[in-house]
């Protein structure tokens, strides 16, 4: 869900606990493997404080609306992204990766579908739900992605259990990602349904071509991301601002989201796929946009209790999540911590974070034994 700007008072008490009441949802705008994006209309008082909360039915992730769509969607509109542009992109992303990397995080599904633009055109990305947290010297070892922007060390370890993988996967995907924006098509002919001893022989026998029209340093900054071996690769903020490509860059202004991207989207048009509202209307079971008088009507019956048997492995994991799942209003977290503190100095990285060839990557993703192992691996 998007939080939108709106200059009302709040309409609940401060020290309430956030929950579906006090959101009005206007539109579906995107949907990913494991839930959708709603545009909702909050009776809340600023844009910049997210939230989490649940029901009994769904898990709710309050987060900004950004209203430039994702890159997937603006490359089947088939707009062109200059080399400038997507230099400024690699710029922002490798800060984010590094906000990432300073809390243990590998995001593990790095893709135009999972980058946001804002209406000025800065890119943030989304879509943490196959992320994974390693400590120290830990790898992670389970295989999780999509599959045409994965790693090689990612496959290797589904068919031999290999030395596992850590960040260097995200800076992979980045450059399989920065390739696809300049050149229309990924670097490897890799989709969804490819076997995977038929993509690590690609990796093997089959050389990266890049464009003669594209400058030296763009070439060279791809290729050091699209390096086989992790040790070898681009895979921090240094390394990447040691690129000669991007000597020339001002760090302070891409930080500050100061410097003017090449592309900017539409302003007055919505710039995602109508369709997901389409089905949200008429193919969902539950709609959203019907669920306080869904839900009310269930509780005058039962309580609330979900009168929908389960079984008793995803019963339990749902309990978990019950348990577990941590009610979050940034809101009245600042204002308990005060003026300052860790969260006001953590988000300021957090702001530059944040079918076909074309839609092969799209809501693929891959996550073996996501259930029994958890999701640490």
């Amino acid at each position: 869900m998007g939080g939108n700007h709106s200059h009302k008072p709040p309409v609940f008490d401060e020290n309430e606990e956030v929950n579906f009441d006090h959101f009005q949802i206007l539109r579906a705008i995107g949907k990913g493997s494991f839930g959708k994006y709603l545009h909702p209309s909050p009776s809340l008082s600023l844009c910049a404080h997210r939230y989490s909360f649940q029901d009994e039915e769904d898990m709710f992730m309050v987060v900004d609306l950004l209203l430039g769509g994702d890159l997937r969607y603006h490359l089947q509109q088939n707009v062109h992204f200059t080399e400038g542009a997507v230099k400024l992109y690699i710029c922002e992303l490798a800060l984010a990766l590094e906000y990432l990397q300073r809390f243990h995080i590998i995001h593990r599904d790095i893709k135009p579908d999972n980058i946001l633009l804002d209406e000025h055109g800065h890119v943030h990305i989304t879509d943490f739900n196959i992320a994974t947290i390693v400590k120290g010297a830990e790898k992670a070892s389970s295989m999780a992605g999509t599959k045409p922007y994965m790693a090689p060390e990612v496959f290797q370890v589904y068919v031999d259990g290999g030395p596992g993988y850590s960040y260097p996967v995200d800076w992979w995907s980045l450059g399989v990602t920065a390739y696809e924006l300049l050149r229309g098509w990924r670097p490897y002919e890799i989709h969804s349904a490819t076997p995977i001893d038929e993509i690590l022989n690609m990796f093997k026998v089959e050389r990266v071509h890049y464009s003669s029209t594209w400058c030296k340093g763009m070439v060279a900054l791809l290729k050091k991301l699209l390096t086989k071996d992790p040790e070898s690769r681009l895979s921090s903020l240094g390394d990447v601002q040691s690129a000669p490509y991007l000597a020339d860059m001002n760090w302070d202004a891409v930080f500050e989201k100061a410097l003017t991207p090449g592309f900017v989207p539409n302003k007055g048009r919505l710039n995602c796929d109508p369709t997901f509202e389409l089905e949200e209307m008429i193919l969902e079971s539950k709609p959203l946009h019907k669920k306080k008088k869904r839900l009310a009507k269930n509780r005058s019956k039962d309580g609330t209790k979900d009168s929908c048997p389960l079984n008793g492995h995803l019963h339990q994991c749902l309990e978990t999540v019950r348990k577990e799942f941590i009610i979050f209003n940034r809101e009245k977290l600042r204002r308990q911590q005060g003026q300052g503190g860790q969260l006001l100095d953590t988000e300021g990285r957090e702001g530059s974070q944040t079918q076909g060839k074309l839609q092969d990557g799209c809501n693929n993703n891959i996550l073996a034994h996501a259930c029994s192992r958890g999701c640490s691996s």
